[in-house]
């Protein structure tokens, strides 16, 4: 059963926190409107989370949402560039977190997710390892 997100306060909100600053993150990129970051239980190496800064609980929902896709486009393209990935595969959800984000999943051959995403294969880097793949995407 997926627990019931989707009327959580702005309060309650783990993106509003990273957005605020009272949580840390793993930052890539930042604008006046999107924060992005690095998934600390990543799909793969690189696996980075893009957010507006203003809460939204759906994609859809963001006003700029053309722009919004062209910075997850650029920052594909840094993946692709800085990672030595096969692929980029984009995925919206919204239902983990209540708060407009897309997935910018970089793919490798040997990514152990076959033709689709299995989001049950995630890993754990250390501290080292992250702050390492922040410094190849940070733009």
């Amino acid at each position: 059963m997926v627990p019931n997100l989707l009327h959580s306060s702005v309060d309650d909100c783990i993106f509003c926190k990273i957005v605020a600053g009272t949580i840390p993150c793993y930052k890539v990129y930042e604008d006046d409107q999107f924060m992005a970051f690095l998934d600390i239980k990543p799909l793969t190496k690189g696996h980075t989370l893009i957010i507006p800064k203003t809460h939204y609980q759906w994609t859809y929902d963001v006003p700029e949402f053309g722009h919004y896709f062209e910075l997850a486009k650029n920052i594909a393209k840094v993946q692709i560039a800085n990672l030595n990935c096969d692929f980029v595969s984009f995925l919206t959800v919204g239902r983990q977190v209540p708060h407009a984000h897309i997935h910018i999943i970089p793919r490798y051959q040997d990514d152990a997710h076959k033709e689709g995403i299995d989001a049950t294969k995630r890993s754990s880097p250390t501290s080292e390892e992250l702050l390492q793949i922040q410094k190849q995407l940070s733009q």
